[in-house]
C-alpha cells in the first residue's frame, strides 16, 4: 500500500467517515485513520455517535419508552397488561446489536467506495503528514495533499465527581447499567442528562437531576423549555436548578453527593451518579508542535466558514470546531469539505442546523428563538399550535406540547421553529426545509398537509403567525 493519498481523514465518526466516503466517491484516493478500542482491542468505526452516543442512547430511549407505555399508558386504549417486566440484559443486547450492525455497515461502505482504512492513533505532523501508531506501538507515516481532522469529542469530567467504576459514570457508563438502580443522580440538565435520566426514570429509578444554572434549558426557546420542565416533573424527574455539585464520596455502596443551592449546603444519596455536563474536543496529543494548526483556550481548532484551518489543505470538522456538537452538523461539514477539495463549491447553512432532545415528549428546534430575536431587536410575529388541538395527537394519546413558529413581522420570513411533542425530531425537518428555501409563514400556511397528521400542527402554527388559524387561538404580534 502506498503511503501517499489525495485525502487523509483522521477520525471515523459521523464527520470523518462521511467525509472519507464522499471524497472517494469524487475520485480522490482516500484513507481514514481510526484508533482501536482500549476495551476490546479492536478498531471500531462510527465514532461516539454510533458506538456510545446517539445510536445506543436512542435504542435505550425507545425500549424504555415502550416499557413505560405498556405499564402505564395502554389502559386508556382498553388494553390490559397484568404483568409488565423489563429484562435489562435483553435490552442491552438489542442496543449492542444495533451498534454492531451500524459500525459494520461503515466498514462495508469503506470497502464499497474504495476508502483505505488505517488502524491506529493519528497525529498531524508538519508538511501534511500523518503519523499513525498502531496497537503494537509500531509507527508509520503517511502523507496527503489534503487532510481532514475529525477526531470528535469526549465527555467532560469535573473534579467534584471523579469517575469511579460502578458508581460515578459518564454518558458511556450510563448506557451499561446491568440492572435498574433504585436511585440515580444526574449532574447536568442538558441533552445528555435529560435523555439518560429519562431512560432510567422510565424503567423505575428515582432520578434527581442537579443543574448549576438557574435557567432550565437556556439554549431552548423558553416557552418550550417551561413546558418541557412541566412535563419532565410530571414524569417524576426531580430537577433541581441552581444546584452546584461540590463533592462526592462513595460510602457503604452509595454515592453521597454534596451540592449547594439557594438554601445552602445539601446532600443527596444515590446508587449511581451520571456526569452529563457536556463534551470537549479531542485534540490533546493530536498536533505536533510545528503543525501550525491553532487551538483556542478550550482546545477547539480555529477554522473559517469552509472548515479550513490556517494551513491551506488542512481542514477540521465536527466536534473539534465551532458550532453545536451534533452528528448531522459534522456529516454535512464532511461532505462540504470533500466536495470543496474536489473543486465544487458547496456551503453549510449554519442558520439551519436542527437541534433535538430525544426525551418524551421530544424537543426540536431550528433557527432563532424568541429570546434571541428580542435581544437582536428584531420585530417578529408568533404562531403557536398546541397538539391538544390535533385529532391525530388525540388518537395517539400524545397531546402534550406545541409547534411554535417565529416570522419576521415585515417580510414574514420564517426565522425559527420550536417544537415540543411526539415526533418533534421528524417534524422539525419540515421547518429546516422551509427555512433553507427562505419560506414565509404564508407559504407554509398555503401548503396542503395531510389530515389527520401531527404535521397539521405545523400548518396551523404557520396560519396563526398572521392571525389566520382555523383550529387554534391566533397569537398577536410580538416585538
Amino acid at each position: 500500500m502506498s503511503n501517499k493519498f489525495d485525502v487523509i481523514v483522521i477520525g471515523a465518526g459521523p464527520g470523518g467517515y462521511v467525509a472519507a466516503i464522499r471524497a472517494a466517491q469524487l475520485g480522490l484516493k482516500t484513507a481514514c485513520v481510526e484508533k482501536w478500542s482500549s476495551e476490546t482491542g479492536k478498531v471500531v468505526l462510527g465514532g461516539t455517535c454510533l458506538n456510545v452516543g446517539c445510536i445506543p442512547s436512542k435504542a435505550l430511549l425507545e425500549s424504555s419508552h415502550k416499557y413505560e407505555e405498556a405499564k402505564h399508558d395502554l389502559d386508556i386504549h382498553g388494553i390490559s397488561a397484568d404483568k409488565v417486566d423489563i429484562d435489562v440484559k435483553t435490552m442491552l443486547e438489542r442496543k449492542d446489536g444495533i451498534v454492531k450492525n451500524l459500525t459494520g455497515g461503515v466498514a462495508m461502505l469503506f470497502k464499497a467506495n474504495g476508502v483505505t482504512s488505517i488502524h491506529g492513533t493519528g497525529k498531524l505532523l508538519a508538511g501534511k503528514q500523518v503519523e499513525v501508531t498502531d496497537a503494537k506501538g509500531d509507527v508509520v507515516t503517511y502523507e496527503a495533499d489534503n487532510i481532514i481532522i475529525a477526531t470528535g469529542s469526549k465527555p467532560v469530567e469535573i473534579p467534584p465527581a471523579p469517575l469511579t467504576e460502578g458508581y460515578i459514570v459518564d454518558s458511556t457508563g450510563a448506557l451499561e447499567f446491568d440492572e435498574v438502580p433504585k436511585r440515580v443522580g444526574v449532574i447536568g440538565a442538558g441533552v445528555i442528562g435529560l435523555e439518560l435520566g429519562s431512560v432510567w426514570a422510565r424503567l423505575g429509578s428515582e432520578v434527581t437531576v442537579l443543574e448549576a444554572q438557574d435557567t432550565f434549558l437556556s439554549v431552548v426557546d423558553q416557552q418550550i423549555a417551561k413546558e418541557a420542565l412541566k412535563q419532565f416533573k410530571k414524569q417524576g424527574l426531580d430537577i433541581k436548578l441552581k444546584a452546584m455539585v461540590t463533592g462526592t464520596e462513595i460510602k457503604r455502596g452509595l454515592v453521597n453527593v454534596s451540592y449547594k443551592d439557594g438554601k445552602g449546603n445539601q446532600e443527596l444519596k444515590v446508587d449511581k451518579l451520571i456526569v452529563g455536563v457536556g463534551r470537549s474536543p479531542v485534540t490533546e496529543g493530536l498536533l505536533s508542535a510545528d503543525s501550525e494548526i491553532n487551538l483556542d483556550e478550550r482546545g477547539f481548532i480555529f477554522v473559517d466558514d469552509r472548515c479550513q484551518t490556517a494551513v491551506p489543505g488542512i481542514y477540521a470538522i465536527g466536534d473539534v470546531v465551532r458550532g453545536p456538537m451534533l452528528a448531522h452538523k459534522a456529516s454535512e461539514e464532511g461532505v462540504m469539505v470533500a466536495e470543496r477539495i474536489a473543486g465544487h463549491k458547496p456551503q453549510v447553512n449554519y442558520d439551519c442546523i436542527p437541534g433535538v432532545i430525544y426525551t418524551h415528549p421530544e424537543l426540536a428546534w431550528v433557527g432563532k428563538n424568541e429570546e434571541e430575536l428580542k435581544a437582536d431587536g428584531i420585530d417578529f410575529n408568533v404562531g403557536v399550535a398546541p397538539f391538544a388541538a390535533s385529532g391525530r395527537a388525540m388518537a395517539a394519546n400524545t397531546t402534550a406540547g406545541m409547534v411554535k413558529i417565529l416570522a419576521d413581522s415585515e417580510t414574514d420570513r420564517v426565522l425559527g421553529v420550536h417544537i415540543i411533542g411526539a415526533g418533534a425530531s421528524e417534524l422539525i425537518a419540515q421547518a429546516v426545509i422551509a427555512m433553507e428555501f427562505g419560506s414565509s409563514a404564508e407559504d407554509l400556511g398555503l401548503t396542503m398537509f395531510a389530515h389527520p397528521t401531527l404535521s397539521e400542527s405545523m400548518h396551523e402554527a404557520a396560519l396563526a403567525v398572521n392571525g389566520n388559524a382555523i383550529h387554534v387561538a391566533n397569537r398577536k404580534r410580538r416585538k
